[in-house]
């Protein structure tokens, strides 16, 4: 992939930002872990590498380095926080543990006319222990904070820079802009990633890899699911048959939405299997999160083989993953973040399925996907709807899985989804990008009708966020949450408490499971 840029991450939980920013300056980027061999890495072809932070010191034995063939290829480097120690320490800088840590806000002073920085004082965001005590030969400062009198440094002459601070972060006034600059001025990578350029590179590929094949594409009406069947469908026309698996962990009304909009507004051929009492007999008694989305996962393999079969054995299954469940769902391993969670049709997968996966979308970031959506000429009702996860009501549901619980969190989920409509808080360009209701293990007292309850607990998830790697909580107005609350409590039979979530991401996850 010409005009590209390779993000080695050395552990940080940001790495996915950083990714996400440069693909905000339309240049296409992948994430890999600091020790990937160099023929995967150098696969892309990048014109320029970014190192990312990570919780290490660069002095302790065993830590992450930076690898040889990186320095010996001669192009740009930027490094983040963790990366900039990597890259002093690689070429003859120091660096020490700071007397006083630096977390949260900083106010950075750079020097005048500082390549990648503009010259006025601005906000950034720290996060580190350590920090640069000796610039390499051929450096010079930067900028400096506070606490950390090397808080930016650059090499012009080698394009190598470094910023002790986070810019992939929103809190950091103007990160997106050093980005932008160090990637399409100082690397000089051509933005040419753009959602028309993304459909054309997909349809190449799928034609590539599918031939003249049938093709099975599981849809869930979500809009990752959504657009992945409407890029194949691009590529092969009538050779995809789209698959809809009526899990009975749906939101209400959502298994006739998804085929009227297959059918009428995409003209896909669509199979609906009802497979409600298989997952819920396949769930029953399981309460562990990441079990349950294994057997999510492999139950949805299993029907789409039993499918396949009556309907001439395609070979080619279609998904609609994309890039952060594949990150999320990596293996922890020495040195790297740690495993956020199995995404059903990620780690979920069995091993022995008899398919070969077509992933348009594996790398791709939400809203890139929407863009992509939009381009295809897609409704904006199934572009623009509340994002799902792929095991449905299964990660709201906590506890064990069963028709009851799940019918009770339907209701409410279709509370709250009426109610914030109502108040002109859903949809594009809204007041939430996604809201939902979570069903909890948890039983309460509650008084109805001057009788005693003991009921199960709601909570209420809503977040705003422009590309779901971080998220802050909605300020849904007080009267909107009475209402929903008061709907729920009175018309969902066996719950009797609703409580809001205001917990951002990070620290916490957008989805509770």
């Amino acid at each position: 992939m010409p005009n590209s840029v390779a993000i080695l991450d050395f552990g940080s939980q940001f790495a996915q930002l950083i990714a996400r920013r440069v693909r905000e300056a339309n240049v296409y980027c992948e994430l890999f872990p600091w020790d990937a061999p160099q023929e995967k890495i150098l696969a892309i072809q990048p014109q320029a590498f970014i190192l990312s932070g990570g919780p290490n010191s660069v002095y302790a034995p065993g830590a992450p380095f930076i690898q040889q063939f990186i320095l010996d290829s001669g192009l740009p480097i930027l490094g983040i926080c963790y990366g900039m120690q990597a890259l002093t320490h690689a070429l003859g800088g120091k660096v020490d543990a700071s007397a006083a840590r630096e977390y949260g806000f900083a106010r950075l002073e750079p020097a005048p006319g500082a390549p990648l920085l503009a010259d006025a004082p601005t906000q950034v965001w720290m996060s580190h222990g350590d920090k640069v005590t000796a610039l390499p030969p051929g450096f010079s400062a930067l900028a400096q904070s506070g606490n950390s009198p090397f808080a930016a440094m650059g090499d012009p002459a080698r394009r190598y820079y470094g910023l002790q601070f986070h810019p992939e972060v929103n809190h950091t006034v103007g990160g997106r802009e050093i980005i932008r600059r160090f990637v399409t001025e100082i690397a000089e990578v051509t933005p040419n990633w753009t959602p028309n350029s993304i459909i054309e590179d997909a349809v190449a590929r799928i034609r590539q890899q599918v031939g003249a094949a049938r093709v099975l594409a599981a849809v869930s009406g979500g809009v990752d699911s959504s657009v992945a069947a409407a890029l194949v469908h691009k590529a092969i026309g009538d050779q995809l048959v789209a698959v809809f698996v009526n899990t009975g962990l749906l939101r209400k009304n959502e298994p006739e939405q998804v085929a009227k909009a297959f059918r009428e507004m995409l003209g896909v051929e669509l199979v609906a299997v009802n497979a409600t009492d298989e997952y819920f007999a396949a769930l029953q008694g399981e309460t562990d999160p990441e079990k349950k989305r294994k057997i999510v996962g492999e139950k949805f393999i299993r029907i789409f083989e039993r499918e396949a079969k009556s309907l001439g054995l395609p070979k080619f299954l279609v998904q609609g993953t994309i890039y952060p469940d594949v990150v999320e769902s990596s293996a922890p391993d020495r040195n790297k973040a740690d495993k956020i969670k199995t995404h059903h049709n990620v780690g979920g997968l069995p091993k022995d399925m008899q398919f070969d996966l077509v992933e348009p979308l594996r790398y791709l970031f939400k809203d890139e996907v929407r863009a992509v959506g939009e381009a295809l000429g897609l409704p904006t009702e199934m572009v623009w709807r509340q994002p799902f996860p792929g095991p449905g009501l299964t990660v709201r549901i906590l506890g064990e899985v069963t028709p009851e619980r799940a019918k009770k969190l339907r209701q409410a989920d279709a509370v709250l989804t009426e109610e914030l409509a109502a108040a002109g808080l859903l949809g594009k360009g809204a007041g939430t990008s996604q809201a939902f209701a979570v069903l909890l293990p948890v039983k309460s007292v509650g008084v109805m009708g001057d009788q005693r309850t003991y009921q199960e607990a709601c909570a209420i998830r809503a977040v705003v966020t422009d590309d779901f790697m971080t998220a802050d909580w909605a300020r849904i107005p007080y009267e909107v949450l009475a209402k929903v609350s008061t709907r729920i409590v009175n018309e969902v039979r066996g719950i009797n408490r609703v409580v809001y979530d205001i917990t951002s991401k990070p620290p916490a996850t957008i989805e509770w499971e």
